[in-house]
């Protein structure tokens, strides 16, 4: 995962954007810790101690650089692929898991032994799942304290602190500063009624790229997208509100917007929208693994920054995935646009063309789907997948290993391995999910005449594993499944 110490030095010393968020730098004559673009002079290789993880370097008693400011840098991608168990635990931190509970609590969650979830985290992190929530915790509220006008008890609440008290004192040991210190030294902001964060994301990216797939599944009613913006209904925390993801004009990532109503979840709703953008992914060694097949390199070449489209919720990816089953996309689309217009909860005030939130699993199963124009089959699959995802059997947001929920997906009525894939891909961030049955991969690679045979395409693609989701998300670029 980290790569060698004279690679981690050249990479310093040339502030090379492609490590960013790959490694830290921890300077033993200054006591912080940096990213490998960080403006500061390079220090000498003696005094440097490199980390895979923010949070192994704070837990070595670094404290975070306020030049590079490391809360800032790409989310590492140093544990994709090497632990279902870590990639799981991540994500729930990521959800706050550890604001709520301990890590016994975590462990089960993933299916996984408290000790042996923290030697992975270890192995992988370099640091305790406790030590990368507390990371966490302060990296998102010095963005906060940074990049907003929010009061500071806000501020503390909405990084998952439990008290001010216990913020004051985590901020203290990071940067050796009050909170209220460190805001003094920004330039003073006004307070408006939305609050607005930078999501970054490592280069190259094509946002444009994945908001077109986006557009092109605009579910109407709950969200709008076009080439420039993402906007979608949310229910978090007990708020229905509207949150807005805009591309930055002046960095890799995007932005986000979201409500005055929305801020105390601030850190949980990023987390999604940064799955949702995929804007973790490292696109290096995707490239470097996809552009030996001659049909993906020169799609790559109009796509180098290529994302995976995720999804704000599982649950709600998964009833489109049923809809979308032997029907066009638009199809799809008007078919949830009709059960979130029958059976979504209607927004207090309706923005745009956004008027209701999605319907959760629980109304979902008692919901009355009929004169909706679905099938008596396709009624009785999502009515199961509603009962399974509200009774906890069937977990799409995270908490179950992706095989496990493929198994429980493919046992339910209505259910196949196309719609088991897809789930796993955009719902669980699977990057080598790959439904090999899909007719577009297959006229892709052959043509709209003649397909290419679906056991022909699962032999071409085992040479793009472990990427087999981008590739899909490639050849689907442009045209409608």
């Amino acid at each position: 995962m980290l790569p060698a110490a004279d690679v981690c030095y050249r990479a310093l010393r040339s502030r090379d954007a492609r490590f960013d968020g790959r490694f830290f730098t921890g300077v033993a004559s200054t006591g912080v810790y940096c990213r490998p673009v960080c403006p500061a002079r390079t220090p000498l290789l003696r005094n440097c101690r490199f980390f895979p993880s923010a949070a192994a370097a704070a837990q070595a008693g670094f404290r975070p650089c306020r030049r590079c400011r490391p809360e800032a840098a790409p989310g590492s991608p140093a544990w994709q692929g090497t632990s279902a168990a870590v990639t799981r635990a991540l994500r729930l931190l990521g959800e706050g898991a550890l604001d709520r509970g301990g890590v016994d609590e975590l462990a089960a969650k993933v299916g996984a032994g408290s000790r042996h979830l923290r030697r992975l985290f270890e192995e992988h992190l370099g640091a305790s799942p406790l030590a990368v929530a507390q990371t966490r915790r302060v990296h998102f509220a010095k963005k906060l304290l940074d990049e907003t006008a929010l009061p500071i008890t806000e501020i503390a609440h909405a990084a998952g602190f439990a008290s001010l008290r216990r913020f004051n004192a985590a901020m203290k040991s990071a940067f050796a500063a009050a909170p209220r210190e460190l805001r003094r030294r920004r330039a003073p902001r006004e307070m408006g009624a939305s609050l607005t964060l930078r999501l970054a994301a490592r280069p190259p990216f094509d946002g444009r790229a994945l908001l077109a797939y986006l557009a092109q599944r605009e579910l109407p009613g709950v969200e709008q997208v076009d080439v420039r913006f993402y906007r979608r209904s949310v229910a978090v925390g007990g708020e229905r509100a509207v949150i807005a993801v805009a591309l930055d004009p002046d960095a890799c990532g995007v932005r986000l917007t979201l409500p005055a109503a929305l801020v105390p979840e601030a850190a949980r709703i990023a987390a999604r929208v940064r799955r949702l953008f995929d804007l973790d992914a490292d696109p290096a060694p995707i490239r470097a693994q996809l552009r030996r097949d001659p049909a993906l390199a020169a799609r790559l070449r109009r796509s180098p920054g290529l994302r995976v489209p995720g999804a704000w919720s599982g649950f709600e990816l998964a009833v489109r995935a049923v809809l979308g089953q032997q029907v066009t996309v638009a199809g799809a689309c008007t078919l949830a646009g009709r059960i979130a217009a029958a059976h979504g909860e209607k927004l207090e005030a309706a923005d745009g063309r956004i008027e209701r939130v999605f319907p959760g699993a629980a109304a979902l199963a008692a919901a009355d789907l009929s004169g909706l124009g679905l099938t008596r089959a396709r009624c009785d699959a999502l009515a199961a997948l509603a009962r399974a995802v509200a009774s906890g059997a069937l977990d799409l947001e995270g908490g179950q290993a992706p095989d496990e929920v493929q198994r429980r997906l493919l046992a339910l009525p209505g259910v196949g391995p196309w719609t088991a894939e897809y789930v796993a891909l955009r719902a669980l961030g699977e990057p080598d999910a790959f439904p090999a049955s899909d007719l577009g991969l297959r006229r892709a690679l052959g043509s709209a005449e003649q397909p290419l045979a679906q056991q022909a395409l699962e032999q071409r693609a085992k040479d793009w594993q472990p990427w087999r989701g981008y590739a899909a998300v490639l050849l689907w670029s442009g045209a409608e499944r």
